[in-house]
């Protein structure tokens, strides 16, 4: 895989991989920033969750479990010095629904084959040994 960041102005950039969809990428004004695009370190977080999330929309769907909506809400800490790594992630899987809690097997084994076998971003992130957790709700319908 190859990708290309060309720098903007100061600390925006912007960045483009082999799906030829261009990024934007910056940093708050203090930091000679723009503050015009998602932080990297928030970028890493988001294709963890984009990733595990489309595993077990699929897998789910391959197992006809019937959600009405589903979301991955990420919570991460960083060490205090530079570099300020994530020490610690834990997702939160949120599925919402009529009468989940009959698929909720099903559901189980979505998220847990996501998470050992198919995710590509939750096995570099375990391989640099950061703790990586995951919980699961099920929630009744919600409104828009």
């Amino acid at each position: 895989m190859a990708i290309i960041v060309k720098q903007v102005e100061g600390i925006t950039f912007v960045g483009r991989g082999e799906s030829r969809h261009w990024v934007p990428m910056d940093g708050p004004e203090t930091f000679h920033g723009s503050n015009a695009g998602t932080r990297p370190m928030e970028l890493f977080l988001i294709s963890l969750a984009g990733c595990t999330g489309a595993d077990v929309a699929s897998l789910m769907e391959k197992m006809r479990v019937d959600v009405d909506k589903f979301e991955v809400v990420v919570e991460a800490e960083r060490a205090a010095e530079h570099p300020k790594v994530y020490t610690k992630i834990d997702l939160e899987y949120r599925f919402y629904g009529d009468n989940l809690e009959a698929s909720k097997d099903k559901i189980e084994k979505a998220i847990e084959l996501s998470q050992w076998k198919y995710c590509s971003v939750s096995a570099m992130i375990r391989k640099a040994q950061i703790p990586l957790n995951y919980t699961y709700k099920l929630l009744p319908k919600k409104g828009e």
